[in-house]
């Protein structure tokens, strides 16, 4: 049964037991040796090749480039094989924090993987890079990655459930290095202790602003959370030689809460499964058929379907608004609401235009499809016709999508809205959607063979079909995998392929 942890700021007078704290708990979670079930291990399965096929899509961007190239000029540590890079061919390894590093860019670049959205965002795949690198440098096996996978997941998700960051400009991957610590220590088998003290030197080095995804997004987006799984990397290695970290983390009156999120009299209830409890969090995430932030999702469908039945709608001419009631978070962080110009400007970078649902509903609208490059490209989005349709489309606030959007009831629980498209002859046309088609409640909800056919799709231009075929195998025996056939889990690329990236040279 699960339980609630609550959360709230401590004195120093009040000497708070490390067994209060909630990083205490997480790393309780972490050991509990509770095996996972069979449709968690299909569901895992199902995210490494999720993660492997936005990874290949994005080998030859610049920002991949640039990680792969500083994770490739450190050499690999002595204490074990290193890890692989995506890719990189498979001798070719760096250390694991490296790897972490590189591989994590690689899979966010594109913003095309898993999400969980609730009090917070969060994109919970952003914890395989960093485990399986681990993994991989410290000769685990595939039930091990399966253990470790399944406890940063659940972690992650239960804190973005209760504790809202965003709320307070802090970008959400101050829930993943937390989360990311304790799946390595279950993935290695550590004491509660020293996860304990790893949660909370990865949460103290992980807090940042929310500046990243505002206004003129930079690369940097993609680098922020292969920066937490990272620090995650280093904080248990240094949890490992005993050295400890700040504590209460969470609680403490100089603590992140105190300071960074609600002040000092706040307090959360933290969902976590009870001991005995299996750990099932990640089947209440969903991934991306399209590649856009996930808000977008149920929109991108919403738009094609319409642009599709009514082709006129496509021509500005023909529209005089077009208005989306949804939630506060999608209003302000993806919509007019946030107030930032270049959510409207087509030389916007991608990384704004796909944190823009004004670009993305009109594009869709009158593509009837949506691609992972071509929809961004800077002649799509200059277009005449799509610039004057685009500036047309705001959004509004709508208490009811709100509500569900924050709804604990699965079948509520909602990331859409209802559009109202007012023509130039005064009649209007409207419409809803809820979730998304790929959503487990949408249309068509994703199934193994879906993920299978997005990893074909977008690895096909840069991977062999023996390569192909070869990784798959892998990845559908996860939990059957030797510790030698874990280190093989890598995607590496036709000859030639990353001679096209860019190479940038640095310090190192």
């Amino acid at each position: 049964m699960t339980i609630s942890h609550h959360l709230r700021v401590h004195r120093s007078d009040e000497n708070l037991p490390r067994e209060g704290e909630l990083a205490w708990h997480l790393a309780e979670v972490a050991t509990d040796e509770v095996g996972v079930d069979g449709d968690v291990v299909d569901m895992i399965v199902n995210r490494v090749i999720d993660n492997a096929a936005v990874a290949a899509a994005s080998l030859t961007r610049r920002p991949v480039s640039a990680a792969r190239q500083q994770a490739l000029d450190h050499p690999v540590s002595i204490s074990g094989p290193g890890a692989t890079i995506f890719g990189c061919a498979l001798e070719r390894r760096t250390s694991p924090e490296w790897a972490a590093w590189a591989n994590g860019v690689a899979v966010r670049e594109l913003d095309y993987h898993d999400t969980f959205l609730a009090a917070d965002y969060s994109h919970p795949g952003d914890n395989i890079p960093p485990i399986l690198a681990v993994a991989q440098h410290t000769g685990r096996d595939g039930a091990a990655l399966v253990r470790g996978l399944a406890t940063a997941y659940e972690i992650q998700i239960d804190l973005v459930r209760a504790i809202s960051l965003h709320r307070h400009k802090i970008d959400h991957v101050a829930h993943l290095g937390p989360a990311a610590a304790a799946g390595i220590g279950t993935l290695l088998g550590l004491d509660t202790e020293t996860i304990r003290q790893a949660i909370g030197q990865a949460l103290h080095t992980t807090t940042a602003t929310r500046q990243s995804r505002k206004g003129e997004i930079s690369t940097w987006k993609a680098f922020a959370p292969a920066f937490a799984g990272k620090l995650a990397v280093e904080a248990v290695d240094r949890a490992m030689r005993g050295e400890t970290s700040p504590a209460p983390i969470y609680e403490g009156e100089d603590g992140v809460v105190a300071w960074l999120l609600d002040g000092k009299d706040a307090s959360y209830d933290v969902p976590l499964p009870a001991s005995g409890e299996s750990k099932r969090a990640i089947l209440d995430s969903y991934t991306k058929e399209h590649s856009a932030e996930y808000q977008a999702q149920a929109w991108i469908d919403l738009a094609r379907r319409l642009g599709t039945e009514r082709p006129d709608l496509r021509d500005p001419a023909n529209v005089a608004s077009i208005v989306l009631h949804t939630s506060h978070h999608t209003h302000y962080v993806i919509g007019s609401g946030a107030n930032d110009p270049q959510k409207y400007d087509p030389t916007a970078s991608r990384e704004t235009l796909d944190h823009s649902i004004p670009y993305i509903f009109a594009v869709a609208l009158q593509d009837g499809a949506w691609h992972h490059v071509d929809s961004y490209t800077p002649e799509r989005a200059g277009r005449p016709d799509t610039v004057e349709l685009w500036r047309k489309v705001t959004t509004a606030e709508d208490a009811e999508w709100t509500r569900r959007y924050h709804s604990e009831d699965p079948n509520e629980k909602a990331f859409g809205g209802r559009v109202v498209i007012t023509l130039a002859d005064g009649s209007t046309v409207e419409e809803e959607i809820s979730v998304a088609d790929a959503h487990p409640l949408g249309a068509r909800p994703f199934a193994r063979e879906d993920y299978v056919r997005k990893f074909r799709l977008l690895a096909e231009p840069v991977l062999l079909p023996e390569e192909i075929e070869r990784f798959l195998d892998l990845a559908e025996r996860l939990p059957e995998l030797t510790a030698a056939e874990v280190l093989q889990l890598n995607i590496v690329a036709k000859h030639g392929v990353l001679a096209l990236a860019p190479a940038p040279k640095g310090l190192f």
